[in-house]
């Protein structure tokens, strides 16, 4: 009797497991039918929010004919061109000259619940599994300490969007509006570091005591705006890129979901789905396919929970000069980046 009793109420917990993660109390419909989730927070990002909250002083400097207008730092190897010259589709040269700037081009979303779009009004994306939740890890000081998330990766044209002044010659890619162009959920690589070992096997070059410890260099250039490309294994003061998948095995919230989108992008570098936009040879190109990541391209600012207004920060610096009380527990455990990306171009006549 007692093995029966014990097998009934085994099937009776799995059956409350199922009614609590069917219950409509997690999702409900509203009345477009668009399905939202009870736990998932809503960022309001098309709303004030893409004014108020945004770093508009991030947009400089910006470099016309080499004289460098406003204050700021610029890549070490964005071109510094006063003149270029590009080619039409017959051969024709075209003259012009030549611009640099940062553009908010991307957004990333850092969630831990599968399919959780604050950005899109705190809805559920279709084709997710709530399976694959994801955690912010646990202090205990062995392997459940590593969070993982997942991460939804946007179209960010700004200054296209609001309708700013942007020549024509400097589209960097040819978006045109918000859209959704990646979902870690669809990708097996993301939830499984050894997936994500086969697809880059050169993290096995990097899984040493010395590489690891050389990330402490980029760490001090980072804390200071500068970002050694050639250490492209690292992340600064965040950790370690490898492996590209969504284990962070750093802490704290605004360190983890740092990571988390540095992971991001140069695991989108590497499948040929985020293009390089700077350097003299991408000035008259929309699309370099350029594999490794070169990460003093881009710097972020955080969106939500809480925003970076008037600031913004390089991969890999640390969270002492921007992180604090960046959390808002429970109402803002999810982040949301504003990418900034460097696009060099040619400003033809």
């Amino acid at each position: 009797m007692g093995k029966k009793k014990t097998n009934y109420t085994t099937l009776r917990g799995l059956i409350l497991a199922v009614l609590v993660v069917l219950s409509p109390s997690v999702f409900a419909a509203d009345d477009g039918g668009i399905v939202k989730s009870r736990t998932c927070p809503d960022a309001k990002l098309f709303s004030n929010k893409l004014i108020t909250d945004v770093c508009w002083d991030c947009l400089f400097p910006i470099r016309v004919m080499g004289a460098k207008l406003g204050g700021g730092s610029t890549p070490t190897k964005a071109a510094n061109k006063t003149m270029c010259v590009c080619f039409d589709n017959a051969g024709v040269p075209e003259p012009g000259i030549g611009v640099g700037y940062w553009e908010p081009a991307r957004m990333i979303e850092i969630v831990r619940e599968s399919g959780c779009a604050p950005s899109l009004g705190g809805m559920s994306l279709p084709g997710t599994n709530r399976r694959h939740q994801g955690t912010t890890g646990a202090d205990d000081g062995d392997s459940s300490d590593a969070g993982f998330y997942h991460y939804h990766y946007y179209a960010m044209p700004l200054l296209l969007m609001l309708d700013m002044f942007v020549s024509s010659g400097c589209f960097s890619d040819g978006m045109m509006d918000f859209d959704i162009m990646y979902l870690s959920e669809l990708d097996p690589t993301w939830s499984n570091d050894q997936l994500a070992f086969f697809t880059n096997p050169e993290a096995a070059l990097v899984a040493t005591l010395p590489a690891l410890a050389a990330c402490t260099i980029d760490a001090a250039t980072a804390a200071v705006g500068k970002v050694v490309d050639d250490m492209w294994w690292c992340a600064g003061a965040w950790g370690n890129l490898y492996p590209l998948s969504g284990v962070t095995t750093t802490s704290g919230f605004a360190n983890m979901t740092s990571l988390a989108s540095a992971k991001a992008l140069g695991a989108l570098h590497r499948r040929g789905l985020a293009v390089r936009t700077m350097g003299e040879d991408a000035m008259c190109q929309e699309r370099i396919i350029d594999p490794m990541f070169t990460r003093s391209q881009y710097k972020m600012s955080m969106f939500y929970p809480v925003a970076e207004a008037e600031s913004s920060h390089v991969i890999g610096e640390t969270v002492l000069n921007w992180g604090w009380g960046r959390m808002i527990p429970a109402a803002g455990e999810d982040a949301l980046y504003m990418i900034w990306r460097w696009n060099d171009c040619c400003m033809t006549y």
